[in-house]
C-alpha cells in the first residue's frame, strides 16, 4: 500500500540528503525518523508521569521502595544459563 503525503520542499531535501549519504530508500529514512520520534515521545511521557509522580510524596515513596526491592535482586549471585 502506498500513500502520498504532503512535505515541505526543505524536508524532502534533507530526507533526500540522508537517504543519499546513509545509501538507504527515502521511506527508510522515514520510517526510521518516525520509529525515533516515537521513542522520543514515550520518553517524553514517561518523564512527565515521573514528575507528576514526585509530587505525590506517598506515591513517590512507595516508587522508591519498589526500586530499591527491585535493586535488591540485582545482587542475588544468580548466574543466567545459556
Amino acid at each position: 500500500m502506498s500513500v502520498t503525503v504532503r512535505i515541505s520542499p526543505e524536508t524532502r531535501e534533507t530526507v533526500q540528503r540522508i537517504a543519499r549519504e546513509s545509501n538507504e530508500s527515502m521511506q527508510s529514512v522515514i520510517a526510521k525518523a518516525v520509529e525515533e520520534y516515537k521513542r522520543y515521545l514515550l520518553i517524553e511521557r514517561t518523564n512527565e508521569a515521573f514528575a507528576a509522580l514526585r509530587l505525590q510524596p506517598k506515591q513517590w515513596a512507595e516508587e522508591l521502595e519498589e526500586r530499591h526491592l527491585w535493586n535488591a535482586t540485582l545482587n542475588d549471585d544468580l548466574e543466567e544459563e545459556d
